[in-house]
């Protein structure tokens, strides 16, 4: 294992970062992963207007989730959340970040 590996293995176990939720698959199933969530608020000019709109974004480590698809659910105590556009990986390849919505 990498050392970057083990420091995000340990951000994602940190009990004041990482949160347990489940992930579902849209083809059916579902497993255990950890979390952890960046829910800001997001601010989009569009011509002279500026929307406001809240954003559920998610990491998740790629040993845990290998090929997260839009559609996917992710599930947080009792929110659940459906993955919107394509996961994007960062750059050495350890954690998927994935912008979702309610469900």
């Amino acid at each position: 294992m990498s050392v970057f590996a083990a420091a995000i293995d340990a951000l994602f176990t940190d009990p004041n970062l990482g949160r347990e939720a489940t992930y579902q698959p849209a083809l059916g199933g579902s497993f255990p992963v950890r979390v952890i969530a960046r829910r800001a608020d997001s601010i989009t000019s569009f011509g002279e207007a500026r929307l406001w709109s809240e954003a559920a974004r998610f990491d998740l480590r790629v040993s845990e989730v290998p090929t997260p698809r839009p559609g996917d659910r992710l599930v947080l105590g009792d929110e659940a959340f459906v993955v919107q556009g394509e996961p994007v990986r960062d750059g050495e390849r350890l954690v998927w970040t994935l912008d979702a919505r309610p469900a």
